[in-house]
């Protein structure tokens, strides 16, 4: 099998070798957006706007979750759902990396014009997310109590994160499934698609929030399990609608007649999808474990920085999302560029995304700094003792992020090609060592203050080695998918 191609690989279904040849046209390749011509910056801004967008909507839906959460039950409901999203970012983040291998092989295949390679990928990974995400939901739910104690929840807080978490559990299936759908449609080159389905889970969520909470009308008065509740109802009816919309618009990623086959894994793109994507994930588990330790850290700190924090965090999540975007559409424009082996733009389209993500987080980081405690005061109150501390730990973590955006863009160009153990080593040397040995280290001489600065030291870290390694490296010399 050549070292890129993906129609080539026998199919677990029929036992017989795909096509050889690009099946598509464009009239078949609905919903697709070509990103291998035209004006780099222009098609790269224009193709990471939506997700963007999406991004931007996904965060406010936990902002305002947090306002109706803060709100309506107080501080240590806030600190139970700050515990609780953490433990669910870290099971996205298992799953997160296979998510981002298919993308890359479903660009690379629309890159070559190859549409029945995609549809291919996307049989396979939707099956195996689907075993994967029952397994995980099955798995937290049983273990939530032992995951919170891992935690060092504080006791008054784990009976509230605890009737939190296990209903985001049962949700977990549909969010994991949305998840990586929208990811493989953006693969596709569609990054509109995937914004409209995120509004409309936003829009149930953040909606039925408050009526589940306090027992508005015909709701009953769940509490912060209300919260979960909204969420779970959320995710299936947009994960619903989101399948329906594809069949009905005739994506390029649907599966009829014979493609059904396609559902069952292909034992090729299933390995790359498991060997890529297991690095990739485990870098969002490096990002995770930091993040776990580091609230084990604030919570020995009381239910006030851990609130504090927990907000910072919130907030952090607008501030990085430009960074993620951009290296999101860097990724997979340079995933259909390689397919189409059109290695004269990936530099050019690499710089371009360094400039927009600068510009974009510089100006959210301005913002932030200037407007903190009007921001704040969503989330806590004037009154709220968490206040000055959320305040001391905007200024001096925030500005870490500028660092941050531009590591994100060279991973995404390295990832593109199937370069993954690299990255997953600088992030985890700059996020374990780097930032816990200097919270640790640092704490006894500057306190609080150096769990703070942990974050741009890090950054800093990963920053400088993965210049050195995209500059210097052997990264353009691999394959996604080896022979």
């Amino acid at each position: 099998m050549a070292d890129t191609e993906l129609t080539a690989a026998p199919s677990c279904a029929t036992g017989e070798p795909a096509a050889t040849a690009p099946t598509p046209t464009p009239d078949r390749a609905h919903g697709a957006r070509d990103l291998t011509t035209g004006p780099i910056t222009r098609t790269l801004l224009a193709f990471m706007i939506p997700t963007l967008g999406s991004s931007i909507l996904q965060s406010l839906n936990g902002s305002i979750n947090t306002i109706w959460i803060g709100r309506l039950l107080g501080e240590n409901a806030l600190a139970a759902t700050s515990n609780a999203t953490t433990v669910m970012f870290l099971m996205l983040a298992f799953v997160f990396g296979f998510g981002m291998a298919s993308t890359i092989l479903i660009g690379q295949a629309f890159g070559r014009r190859d549409v029945d390679g995609a549809r291919r990928v996307i049989g396979t990974a939707f099956a195996a997310f689907a075993a994967v995400a029952v397994l995980m939901s099955a798995i937290g739910y049983v273990f939530s109590p032992a995951i919170l104690k891992l935690l060092a929840t504080p006791a008054p807080v784990v009976p509230l994160a605890l009737a939190y978490v296990r209903v985001i559990f049962l949700g977990l299936p549909a969010a994991l499934m949305l998840t990586m759908l929208m990811m493989a449609l953006r693969g596709s080159g569609d990054s509109l698609t995937p914004l409209w389905f995120m509004l409309l889970s936003v829009v149930l969520d953040s909606g039925l929030n408050p009526l589940f909470i306090a027992g508005i009308g015909p709701f009953p008065k769940l509490g912060i399990a209300g919260s979960a509740v909204a969420t779970l109802i959320a995710n299936y009816t947009a994960l619903t609608a989101l399948v329906v919309t594809i069949y009905w618009r005739d994506l390029a990623l649907r599966l009829r007649g014979a493609e059904l086959r396609y559902l069952r894994p292909d034992s090729v793109i299933l390995k790359t999808i498991v060997t890529k994507g297991l690095p990739m994930g485990l870098q969002m588990i490096a990002v995770s474990a930091s993040a776990l330790t580091m609230f084990g850290l604030v919570n020995r700190q009381g239910v006030d920085t851990t609130a504090a924090f927990g907000v910072a965090l919130q907030l952090w999540t607008y501030v990085q999302m430009p960074a993620m975007a951009v290296g999101a559409a860097v990724s997979t424009m340079v995933a259909q560029n390689i397919g189409a082996d059109q290695w004269q733009r990936v530099g050019r389209v690499t710089r371009s995304g360094i400039l927009i993500t600068l510009a974009i987080t510089g100006v959210m980081v301005l913002l932030l700094l200037i407007a903190d405690r009007t921001v704040l005061a969503l989330f806590l109150g004037h009154a709220s003792p968490a206040m000055p501390i959320a305040r001391h730990i905007q200024l001096f973590g925030t500005w870490g992020y500028l660092l941050f955006g531009v590591t994100m863009v060279l991973f995404g160009t390295m990832r593109a090609n199937g370069a993954v153990i690299a990255p997953l080593i600088i992030l985890a040397f700059g996020l374990l060592p780097v930032r816990l040995g200097f919270a640790y280290l640092m704490q006894p001489l500057i306190g609080p203050d150096a769990l703070w600065l942990s974050l741009p030291v890090a950054s800093a870290s990963n920053l400088a080695l993965a210049w050195l390694y995209y500059r210097r490296g052997t990264w353009k010399l691999q394959k996604m998918i080896a022979s």
